[in-house]
């Protein structure tokens, strides 16, 4: 996986992404951002596959119970 979005040390990545939206605690939306995140474009998650990630994220911090205390 050496597309961008797939690279989970990249700010705005899919994984990324989901990790936030749980952590703030949003709705699933899988997307991510090229240029990191809020930087540029939205780019929707299209595939099985980027969805998949964007979801690991998501699924992988509700698991850890990590979320934003307001």
């Amino acid at each position: 996986m050496s597309q961008p979005q797939f690279n989970r040390n990249k700010h705005g990545c899919l994984y990324d992404r989901g990790g936030a939206d749980s952590y703030y605690g949003r709705r699933r939306d899988p997307h991510w951002y090229p240029d990191g995140t809020y930087n540029g474009e939205k780019v929707p998650a299209v595939t099985a596959e980027e969805i998949a990630e964007y979801n690991a994220g998501y699924d992988d911090n509700e698991a850890s119970g990590n979320k934003k205390e307001w």
